[in-house]
């Protein structure tokens, strides 16, 4: 009787306890998640993150009223502190391709250690790092001009983002 009892009283309790709820993210779906995954934006220097975030955060209504049929590309063009990226989007917002140009941006340390091991006694002047992106076959091409200076010659040197020269 004792353990009727007891497991009467459990059986109470056990539906008077709340479930516990947990609160997920909020989750963001783009359009353009192609474009977010090839060009591996954490690695990339703050500049060209804010950049690139405001390209994918572009609204694509206005791309829509200018568009008359589906094959219709827009091109758009942002500027921000000696960066530009000049986007193409279709009629759905989707990027198609871009073309980014970063004026003296931090440089990866494989293309430094690269410059450094192959021209010892130089030193860096300038640099300016493109990217193009393709989504019809979801590339993206990364490359760095670099302009090094020896005692009394200025050199211009190219490399992909591992930090070989092409």
């Amino acid at each position: 009787m004792k353990k009727t009892i007891i497991g009467l009283f459990l059986l109470v309790l056990s539906f008077q306890m709340n479930s516990q709820t947990i609160a997920l993210p909020d989750t963001f779906i783009s359009l353009n998640y192609e474009y977010l995954e090839a060009l591996e934006i954490d690695n990339e220097p703050l500049r060209v993150k804010k950049l690139e975030k405001t390209v994918l955060n572009y609204n694509n209504k206005e791309i829509a009223d200018l568009c008359d049929t589906d094959k219709d590309v827009v091109n758009v063009s942002f500027y921000v502190d000696n960066c530009n990226i000049i986007a193409s989007y279709d009629k759905n917002g989707k990027i198609i391709k871009t073309i980014e140009k970063y004026n003296n941006v931090r440089l990866p340390l494989s293309v430094m250690q690269a410059i450094a091991k192959q021209y010892p006694d130089c030193g860096i002047v300038e640099d300016v790092y493109l990217v193009k992106y393709q989504s019809n076959n979801n590339t993206v091409r990364k490359e760095y001009k670099v302009k090094i200076k020896s005692k009394d010659e200025i050199l211009t040197v190219k490399t992909n983002e591992k930090g070989d020269f092409i």
